[in-house]
């Protein structure tokens, strides 16, 4: 596992809070994390139950992200990246990255992530690649809508977003694949 900080070059931002009942910052995924479709034995791709609190003041709506800054392509990995969230939703229930968003609230939209599809995919580091951080990100925007197209990547969002962060609340899971 790399030291680089995905954060560091973004613009600064408040901190707000995120939490889980399906992870524990700083804790390994549990298997249903895992991508069963890249063939992780047991894998899920279920998304993580999220709740967050604290959102700056003047906060319009919220993106969440899911990235692995360890994935061994130069350019990291992104796992899952929801757009338009309103400001009035603080939670988004486990299994809400399936394939049809059923969990997302009205507005919102999942755009394909670095697998193409648009939906969350677990973890599924190369065997003997050592450990992987995945960041699940949750920016409060002080827009209503990105207007980001429903096929952008979750780079692109991410740099419409970087003019309107707020603040980020930011969860660190970790996975490996034994050699």
């Amino acid at each position: 596992m790399s030291s680089n900080d995905p954060f560091a070059r973004l613009p600064e931002a408040a901190f707000f809070t995120v939490v889980s009942a399906t992870v524990t910052d700083g804790s390994p995924w549990s298997i249903e994390q895992h991508s069963g479709l890249s063939g992780v034995p047991g894998g899920k791709d279920i998304s993580p139950q999220l709740s967050w609190s604290g959102a700056p003041d003047g906060t319009r709506s919220y993106a969440v992200t899911v990235y692995d800054p360890d994935a061994p392509t130069g350019s990291g990995f992104w796992h899952w990246a929801v757009a338009d969230i309103p400001a009035t939703v603080t939670e988004l229930p486990e299994g809400a990255g399936d394939d049809t968003g059923s969990g997302l609230p009205e507005g919102a939209f999942q755009l394909p992530n670095d697998a193409r599809a648009a939906r969350f995919i677990g973890a599924a580091p190369p065997a003997g690649h050592g450990p992987h951080r995945y960041f699940t990100v949750v920016h409060a925007l002080d827009v209503d809508t990105t207007d980001v197209p429903a096929d952008a990547t979750p780079a692109a969002l991410g740099f419409t977003m970087a003019g309107h962060i707020l603040g980020r609340a930011v969860l660190t899971a970790t996975a490996e694949t034994p050699a």
